[in-house]
């Protein structure tokens, strides 16, 4: 079962678990906070593997049903967004917080085998020393990264209290085809193909890590198949970053030339991101193979495509 497997991640976590063989329930509301969810799925709903239930793990009733009979639980439902979350810090706690306390719940009720925890590079907030260990002080600076720090420390109590087989992970800023709209790679192509001008909050020296959807996938699966790991944190990432200005740079020999407009920092944008990946390398055999311009030129293709 995918909670939230209507989503970019989640979407892509279904067709590689459908193309494996597994039976998959995918849990989602499909709600408003962006277009286009469906046809994430689209592929998959005639596929006898494929299950789409709509439900909310704020229902908690429903959900705890829907789980019965599942032997691995992946949650990813949230409510993402930094800069969403610093307008809406209520709401993004409600549905991050509580509604992981629900899927703990319904996964103890339901003796569920494993669950896997899609948590954030949020939890990290801006740190001195780079690349970031699973072992670096957490101290988020939006509301988002507090959530998904406090869900962390759920499923750590979960594990610890009450025996379950929970493990979290961190991930680093992820792209590809399906991305959300209000993220930045997804923005600034879409920005370049209506011949806008791109918006850089910050002077562009600001870095990520940036990591390719089918990367994440890999680890995400791998993190449920190995064995005596319950409890554990690990980071996926790229293991690399880059400057803004120097994404941008990319992106202009592989599309052409743009405008770019620079603008003030926005709150709750961390200055770095590079994730030290090496435990996630030895327990998990994760091993990251698309390069930034190899994914970036698989983005484009899929954005015209769709276009």
């Amino acid at each position: 079962m995918i909670t939230g497997g209507a989503g970019f991640i989640g979407s892509h976590l279904a067709d590689r678990l459908v193309e494996n063989g597994s039976k998959v329930v995918v849990y989602d509301n499909l709600n408003d906070f962006y277009t286009g969810k469906d046809k994430n799925i689209e592929q998959l709903q005639n596929h006898p593997n494929f299950t789409l239930v709509r439900g909310n793990i704020l229902k908690y009733k429903h959900l705890r049903e829907t789980m019965r009979g599942v032997d691995i639980v992946f949650h990813l439902a949230a409510q993402p967004g930094v800069r969403y979350s610093l307008l809406h810090p209520v709401e993004t706690n409600n549905v991050n917080t509580v509604g992981t306390l629900n899927v703990l719940e319904a996964v103890r009720e339901n003796e569920i085998v494993k669950l896997v925890y899609a948590s954030s590079s949020s939890v990290y907030g801006n740190q001195e020393r780079l690349p970031i260990k699973e072992t670096a002080e957490t101290y988020p600076i939006s509301p988002y990264g507090a959530s998904k720090l406090a869900t962390e420390h759920y499923c750590r109590i979960y594990h610890q209290t009450y025996g379950l087989n929970i493990v979290t992970l961190r991930y680093f800023t992820v792209y590809g085809p399906r991305q959300r709209p209000d993220m930045a790679i997804h923005l600034f192509i879409r920005q370049i193909h209506e011949n806008k001008p791109l918006t850089i909050y910050g002077d562009g020296t600001q870095t990520r890590d940036f990591t390719y959807i089918d990367d994440i996938v890999h680890g995400t699966i791998a993190s449920a198949e190995t064995e005596n790991i319950g409890g554990e944190v690990f980071n996926l990432g790229s293991g690399s970053r880059i400057t803004l200005n120097d994404l941008l740079k990319l992106l202009a020999e592989l599309i052409g030339d743009f405008k770019i407009l620079y603008e003030a920092k926005k709150k709750g944008d961390v200055a770095h991101t590079l994730a030290d990946i090496s435990k996630a390398k030895t327990m998990l055999g994760y091993n990251p193979r698309v390069d930034l311009k190899k994914g970036l030129s698989r983005f484009i293709k899929w954005y015209r495509q769709k276009s």
